[in-house]
């Protein structure tokens, strides 16, 4: 992907729109605590996704881990 293409890299995009869901622009980090970044990550990982078959991330990790 170039630099400055959006249209490039639809699934990080889309990803970018699910995280602004929950992290708007001007949120600072460091006042999110610990437990509600992982619910937010756990949440994200837990949708299945077209891209990978209607598996969620974590299935898709999970099977992938078991080959190696």
């Amino acid at each position: 992907c170039d630099p400055q293409a959006p249209w490039q890299k639809g699934s990080v995009e889309n990803l970018n729109g699910r995280v602004r869901r929950d992290l708007p622009r001007d949120t600072q980090l460091t006042s999110i605590s610990n437990r509600s970044m992982k619910a937010i990550c756990d949440r994200l990982n837990a949708t299945p996704r077209k891209c990978l078959g209607y598996r969620t991330p974590s299935e898709a990790f999970r099977e992938e881990l078991r080959r190696l």
